[in-house]
């Protein structure tokens, strides 16, 4: 059992490994073990201190290619990690006529300054759906070369840079026989989220998949977590499908800065993928000009739908229900019923009922997706409709349909108009989220 508060992972991400793919391992050190340490020349004497390290991110475990020294208080130059000749001492040695050999630091597109671009980052961990920290760097040590293995998402991570390991978990194991436990996520499961350079800082720890396996109710719980900079970078590279189903599940206000972060195209896009009871939740917190420039970009079936749920009075049937749902003509058949389901690309918790209309569009009867099944595809569906409707009207308040639902335990509720037109529908999800 995990008593610290850090996650618990399978074997694999939470022990130091004896060797690496393809290295012989030697021994280990952190980041935070090395960084501030004296450089010095091969004569002993002082040039400056190790401020960065700098990596080639093309290996699975990436070697340390430079080091970043500050040499006095305002100049920073960069040396091939060649030219160091021990480290693990109280000094970094560079070899003889290394002082020579500093040059301007350089970071392409492909490379990392470890300190400056992870330590302290936020990681994505999506096997728990959780954001983390990077505490600090494990690095495997093998002759004269320096590999990133792992990073330290653990408490170990902060008390060892605080220089306070040894004294706090000596107390702990004095009064609580208790040791903080090594939390190490691997390297190979941290990946740059983008090539884009100014979204280095961002890893993602792809464990269990991308961001486009997680479910949007995760997704929404891992964006509320980061700040308003990270939020937008991650909520960019999200597919529309994935974005407008994640922009359904956070917080109100949440939703108008993606939204606001964005073009207005994207924008209106994300809208019309969006459940329109969603879309319409969402559009009423805009002012009218926003309103306006994003209809002008909608195409005109998803403008039109939209602008109708906005005319219905808030906390009322008709604002809250979608107008996602499956209905047939009175005079159609069971199999034209199944095509329209097959068809559909509505939620599936919208389309438990199909609705049967008249040529006006008024509500006559139901059928269920059990019947569908069931019966020969050659038959009406007025043969087998159920007459006995319990519907609400658009202007029936929240708590009214409420009501309806909890007497009568439907999954999906019909709203018609005052003269018993279709107009839309409420889900018991739906319902839930106005409670």
């Amino acid at each position: 059992m995990n008593t610290s508060g850090d996650i618990d992972r399978p074997k694999e991400l939470s022990e130091p490994p004896t060797s690496a793919p393809g290295i012989g391992a030697k021994s280990f050190v952190y980041i935070s073990e090395i960084l501030g340490r004296p450089v010095v020349r091969a004569d002993g004497r002082r040039l400056g201190k190790l401020s960065d390290l700098k990596v080639r991110l093309a290996e699975s475990f990436p070697k340390i290619c430079a080091a970043v020294v500050r040499l006095g208080r305002k100049k920073t130059l960069a040396l091939d990690w060649s030219e160091v000749a021990s480290f693990m001492g109280k000094n970094i040695v560079l070899k003889p006529g290394a002082e020579d050999r500093f040059h301007p630091l350089d970071v392409k597109s492909e490379e990392m300054l470890l300190k400056e671009e992870l330590l302290d980052k936020q990681v994505v961990d999506t096997s728990g759906a959780k954001i983390e920290r990077v505490n600090d760097i494990h690095l495997l040590v093998i002759n004269e070369d320096l590999r990133i293995v792992h990073v330290d998402i653990g408490r170990r991570g902060i008390l060892r840079r605080l220089g306070l390991l040894q004294p706090v978990e000596g107390l702990t194991k004095w009064f609580f026989e208790y040791e903080f436990p090594e939390v190490l996520v691997s390297w190979k499961y941290i990946q740059p989220l983008a090539s884009d350079p100014h979204k280095k800082d961002l890893k993602l720890n792809v464990a269990a998949g991308g961001l486009h396996d997680l479910h949007p109710s995760d997704l929404a719980d891992i964006l509320e977590d980061l700040d308003r900079e990270n939020q937008n970078r991650i909520f960019k590279t999200l597919d529309l499908e994935t974005a407008a189903d994640t922009l359904q599940e956070v917080d109100p206000k949440l939703q108008l800065s993606l939204l606001e972060a964005g073009s207005e195209e994207k924008a209106s896009d994300l809208l019309e993928e969006m459940e329109p009871d969603e879309a319409t939740d969402l559009l009423s917190e805009l002012s009218e000009d926003q309103k306006r420039k994003l209809f002008q970009t909608m195409e005109k079936p998803s403008r039109e739908r939209l602008q109708e749920l906005l005319t219905y009075k808030e906390g009322t049937a008709g604002r809250i229900m979608t107008t996602d749902y499956l209905s047939v003509r009175e005079d159609q058949t069971v199999g034209d019923a199944v095509r329209e389901f097959k068809d559909s690309t509505h939620p599936l918790e919208s389309v438990a009922y199909i609705y049967v209309l008249d040529a006006e569009g008024r509500l006559k009867g139901v059928i269920t997706l059990r019947q569908l099944l069931l019966i020969d595809r050659e038959i009406p569906v007025r043969d087998l409709m159920n007459t006995h409707l319990v519907r609400v009207w658009t202007d029936d308040d929240v708590e009214s349909v409420a009501e309806v639902f909890k007497k009568y335990k439907f999954l999906m509720v019909p709203v018609v108009d005052e003269e018993n037109v279709l107009e839309g529908v409420i889900t018991f999800q739906d319902i839930m989220e106005e409670r």
